[in-house]
């Protein structure tokens, strides 16, 4: 063989060898501990809990990472999923949804037991709640809307309706005439549900929350040796 052509082609022969090994390794199709403990099913929802749809993460190898099912109505809720392919969860890493190239699109990272967290740009904050724990959704403002009584140890405290209307970050909220100094003074103007809680917004100062106890009663959290109870009228 001339010796002139056999330069470039052990050149082209160390080229291509040079690009193989920059190509990033496929994903193991054996899971580690962190990815065997996500699989199954799972609530998939934002922050405010008034978007859900169901997700399942499989075992079954789907390369780039596992194989992953939305239910129909994800992809209309969040647009994003329609490109997601895969998922895989690296040992002491994210729980990342991917594309078809292996970018991420969501990164979760465990925020409690069960629960996983993803502030996505252009998107908001995204949640992964284990489906046997996520509980029931939460209360449409229509069924939460009406007159409500504040009260302590069964004696009424105040008197407020809650709206649907908007009003700045929440809905609108009208104290009644009457109601106890301590109370009144906070100046209640809106409220709104927040995933299983609702919440009452002083004109400052942090929120009141309450947890649903039945239909008509919630609770203030953290619970106290005096229960604050919001009591639907």
């Amino acid at each position: 063989m001339n010796p002139t052509r056999v330069i470039p082609l052990m050149l082209a022969a160390l080229a291509a060898g040079a690009a193989l090994a920059q190509t990033p390794a496929p994903q193991s199709a054996t899971l580690g501990d962190s990815a065997k403990a996500v699989v199954g099913s799972w609530e998939f929802s934002n922050a405010d809990r008034d978007k859900i749809c169901a997700v399942t993460l499989k075992s079954d190898p789907a390369p780039p990472g596992f194989k992953i099912e939305f239910d129909a109505n994800c992809g209309s809720l969040f647009p994003l999923v329609n490109d997601v392919v895969a998922w895989i969860y690296p040992e002491h890493d994210l729980l990342r949804l991917i594309d078809a190239q292996g970018k991420s699109l969501v990164e979760f990272s465990e925020v409690e037991d069960g629960i996983y967290e993803a502030p996505t740009p252009g998107v908001g904050v995204l949640f992964l709640q284990n489906a046997a724990a996520a509980g029931p959704p939460p209360k449409p403002p229509e069924q939460m809307a009406g007159d409500w009584t504040i009260m302590r140890a069964g004696a009424p405290l105040c008197r407020l309706t809650l709206a649907t209307a908007a009003a700045k970050d929440g809905l609108a909220l009208t104290v009644k005439p009457g109601c106890d100094p301590a109370i009144a003074r906070l100046n209640l103007t809106q409220w709104r549900i927040d995933r299983d809680e609702l919440m009452l917004f002083p004109a400052r100062g942090n929120p009141w929350r309450f947890e649903e106890v039945d239909g008509k009663t919630w609770q203030r959290v953290p619970e106290s040796a005096d229960p604050v109870t919001l009591v639907r009228q």
